[in-house]
């Protein structure tokens, strides 16, 4: 272990941190670490632990037990604003009876700082946001979107090490939710600093972080980039949360090298990728991701191929959308629509038969 102070390649780091309120272990023994300048998302159901983790972080919470180092110095009882570390909430906490610009110099001023720099530095992150036009205008006079970035020049204009972010784009409607995504992504890359994202939100986790951690019960369950923790999930519960999925449960009949055989319940079997936990003889679940199954008229001489019935279809423009049944078993498909066509006969109908396949190596076999 390096030495307290050293370089360290993380910005952050928990060391086997718990947090206990009374009879509930809301995080549970977390060990992470957070890279330099690293945009790094903490995912999970409410209630997961996430939350209290960035809490931790912060200083507004102080672990149970374990310890946090930033810049590999540890926080022991360090207080927040000793921390080089800036907070931006969901509800944004801007004083409403300040302007813009005396909402982002507040904290400056209460520093000390000269008017001179504040006016500096002020402007500087006005224009990084892109609001230098309305730094005369109060909270109540702007967008949902526009305080939201009132808010992180707040936080930037002390120019952390680390910016923490709780579900900052909870309070948005869907569409100016998207485009602040993005915004934020560029931002981070502007600044070069490290970011931690609180949120519940799948995609939104996929499409901005560089690594995410996936929460349950106050557990760290898989950290990986978004393809790694879409495409290699570790457990039911990580392939279930991120994303659409199918599940069929059964026996693992073999394993051979990265592979494993499964047969379901229903009598089927199947190959796919063996995952952690996995061997022969136990109990375990297929998941295979609806985009990665086909539908075709004729069997094939694949290994996962078998007679379905189709139950239901939905055409969603970029794809259409087929239920099928194996047995007992319902298997999502969405069949990606390459072809333009108004031929209602290019398309699967409920009550026809088909054949179901998959590649092996996109399917995956968990142990339970």
């Amino acid at each position: 272990m390096p030495e307290a102070g050293a370089l360290s390649e993380f910005a952050v780091e928990l060391r086997d941190v718990s947090k206990v309120f009374g009879d509930i272990v809301a995080v549970d023994h977390v060990s992470m670490g957070i890279r330099h300048n690293e945009f790094f998302a903490l995912l999970g159901p409410s209630g997961c632990g996430k939350t209290t983790s960035l809490r931790i972080i912060a200083g507004f919470e102080r672990p149970t037990s374990g310890e946090v180092y930033i810049d590999n110095k540890p926080m022991g009882n360090t207080p927040p604003f000793q921390r080089n570390v800036n907070t931006v909430f969901q509800s944004y906490a801007l004083f409403p009876h300040m302007t813009v610009e005396q909402n982002i110099s507040f904290g400056l001023e209460m520093k000390g700082v000269s008017k001179a720099e504040i006016a500096r530095r002020v402007g500087e992150v006005l224009e990084l946001v892109r609001l230098p036009h309305m730094a005369k205008r109060y909270p109540r006079q702007m967008s949902g979107g526009q305080q939201q970035r009132v808010a992180l020049a707040r936080a930037l204009v002390n120019r952390p090490k680390v910016l923490l972010l709780d579900e900052p784009l909870g309070a948005l409607d869907a569409k100016l939710r998207k485009e602040m995504q993005i915004e934020l992504k560029t931002l981070q890359r502007e600044v070069g600093i490290t970011f931690i994202f609180v949120t519940h939100d799948q995609e939104e986790a996929l499409s901005m972080s560089d690594r995410i951690a996936v929460f349950s019960k106050g557990k760290v369950l898989q950290i990986g980039t978004p393809l790694e923790i879409y495409e290699r999930p570790t457990s039911r519960f990580v392939a279930d949360f991120i994303g659409e999925t199918n599940f069929l449960t059964g026996r693992v009949t073999q394993v051979d090298g990265e592979f494993a055989q499964i047969t379901t319940n229903g009598g089927a079997t199947f190959r796919g990728r063996a995952m952690p936990g996995v061997r022969a003889g136990i109990e375990a679940t297929l998941s295979v991701r609806p985009e990665k199954v086909q539908l075709v008229e004729q069997p094939d001489d694949s290994v996962n191929c078998y007679e379905v019935v189709v139950r239901s279809i939905a055409y969603v423009g970029s794809d259409t959308r087929v239920v099928v049944m194996l047995g007992e078993n319902r298997i999502d498909v969405w069949e990606q629509n390459t072809i333009s066509t108004l031929d209602p006969n290019y398309f699967f109908k409920p009550g026809e038969r088909a054949w179901l396949t998959f590649k092996p190596e996109n399917a995956l076999v968990l142990a339970e």
